[in-house]
């Protein structure tokens, strides 16, 4: 089921919808979301809106739980942030079209895939090796922006 009737940027601390769920928007550009949950990890990693989240541990992707705590994924990107949840909350993450991080990337140039092996917290590195998860793609890598091509 796709919800359409949503605000991506809204926090809620009871879930609102059935987590896992997506959603789409036309703002510009069309946009899919997903609903998850935040974890900040072992690591204490707060939310940041426009930093990358990632799937948290073994069962985080069948139970749509996401960090930016890199330590405490599996390396599988799950979306752009696009509130600041707090441990536990409910959010809307970015997972496919245009993206622009809060945080630059570190290398790379335009068009390169990107992936979270070799990253820190909340960031994606460029993808050398064919057992990296590509999750996104670098668009103009100077204004942090990114094609995002996360899993649903």
């Amino acid at each position: 089921m796709w919800i359409t009737a949503f605000k991506p940027d809204q926090v809620d601390a009871d879930a609102q919808f059935t987590p896992g769920v997506v959603g789409a928007n036309f703002d510009g550009a069309f946009k899919v979301y997903k609903y998850v949950q935040y974890d900040s990890g072992a690591g204490s990693v707060a939310a940041v809106v426009g930093n990358v989240c990632y799937y948290y541990t073994l069962d985080g992707y069948k139970n749509a739980q996401v960090t930016s705590d890199l330590s405490d994924s599996v390396e599988i990107g799950a979306g752009v942030l696009v509130s600041a949840p707090a441990d536990g909350e409910y959010c809307w993450v970015q997972i496919k079209g245009p993206a622009t991080l809060e945080t630059a990337l570190t290398a790379g140039a335009d068009g390169d895939p990107l992936t979270p092996n070799g990253a820190t917290d909340g960031t994606l590195d460029v993808s050398d090796a064919a057992t990296d998860h590509i999750c996104a793609y670098a668009g103009d890598i100077s204004d942090k922006e990114v094609i995002c091509d996360f899993p649903f």
